[in-house]
C-alpha cells in the first residue's frame, strides 16, 4: 500500500508553489544520480498555475531540462491546437516559455482518427524513454494528477470503461456525460509511478474529496480512490477550500 500525506495550503498559489518546489527538488535528485527525470503532467484549471511557476527563472533556471522527460497523463481527442486541448494548455502555460522544457515534451496525439493506435504509440514511447522491466508498466519518478467534483482523476471517470482497464497503459476513454473521446494513462501506470501529487482546488472538489479520503474504496463512485501506488508514495496537495470537510486530523497544514 502507498504511504499517503495530505498537505493543506491557504490557496491556490501557495499550493502550486509547493508542487513546483517538489518538481524542482526530485528533478535535481534524479540529476545528481546520473539518471532521467520522468514526469506526467495533467491538463485542465488547477495544474496551470504551477505551470506558469515552473516557467519563471526562480524554478525553471534550477531544474536539470536536458535529463527531464515530460509526458501527458491523458488528452481530449481534439486538435492541438483547440481550446479544450490539455497539451495546448501545458504550451502556453511551460513550453513556450522554456524551450528546453519542450524539447523533452512527449505529445500525446490524441487527434489520431485511429485512437487505439494513437494508444499504442504512445505507451511504445513510454517504454522507450523509461525502459521498463518485462511484464513490468514504467515507473514515473512523479505523475501530478487533478481531481474532478465527481471524484475523476486522469480521464479515469466514474461508469467509463478505462476504470477497469488493467493491461494496457494507454487506453482510449469514451466520458458519456461529456459527450467527448479521451486518451487517458490506466491505473497500471499511475500505480507504478515513485511519487503522485494530487493537486485540488476548489470549495466544489470538497465533498469529493472527503468521500475519496475517508470512504471505502469504490471505483465506479470515485475512480482517483484507485490511485495507490504499490511501491509509491501519493500526496495530496490542497487548498483551504477544497480540505474544508476534512477532519481536523486528516489535514497537514503547510
Amino acid at each position: 500500500m502507498s504511504e499517503t500525506q495530505i498537505r493543506t495550503f491557504p490557496n491556490l498559489e501557495e499550493l502550486s508553489r509547493a508542487a513546483a518546489d517538489r518538481f524542482a527538488t526530485l528533478a535535481i535528485e534524479c540529476a545528481g544520480k546520473g539518471k532521467i527525470f520522468s514526469a506526467a503532467l495533467s491538463g485542465g484549471k488547477t495544474p496551470q498555475t504551477f505551470l506558469r511557476l515552473l516557467a519563471r527563472p526562480e524554478f525553471s533556471r534550477r531544474i536539470p531540462w536536458e535529463n527531464t522527460h515530460l509526458f501527458q497523463v491523458d488528452e481530449r481527442c481534439v486538435p492541438p491546437d483547440h481550446l479544450q486541448s490539455n497539451y495546448r494548455m501545458i504550451r502556453e502555460s511551460l513550453l513556450a516559455a522554456v524551450p528546453a522544457a519542450a524539447a523533452n515534451f512527449h505529445r500525446l496525439e490524441a487527434e489520431q482518427a485511429d485512437r487505439d493506435a494513437a494508444c499504442e504509440e504512445y505507451a511504445a514511447e513510454l517504454g522507450s524513454t523509461m525502459v521498463p522491466a518485462e511484464a513490468e508498466a514504467p515507473r514515473f519518478d512523479l505523475i501530478f494528477l487533478g481531481m474532478g467534483p465527481d471524484g475523476h482523476t486522469a480521464s479515469l471517470f466514474p461508469g467509463s470503461k478505462a476504470v477497469a482497464e488493467r493491461s494496457r497503459w494507454v487506453c482510449p476513454n469514451y466520458v458519456e456525460k461529456l459527450q467527448m473521446h479521451r486518451l487517458t494513462l490506466t491505473y497500471p501506470v499511475l500505480n507504478a509511478a515513485s511519487a503522485v501529487v494530487f493537486v485540488v482546488s476548489g470549495a466544489d472538489k470538497a465533498e469529493a474529496l472527503r468521500q475519496v479520503i475517508a470512504e471505502p474504496c469504490n471505483l465506479d463512485l470515485y475512480p482517483a480512490q484507485g490511485v495507490q501506488p504499490g511501491k509509491g508514495k501519493v500526496a495530496w496537495f490542497v487548498d483551504a477550500a477544497a480540505a474544508r470537510l476534512l477532519d481536523t486530523a486528516q489535514r497537514s497544514a503547510s
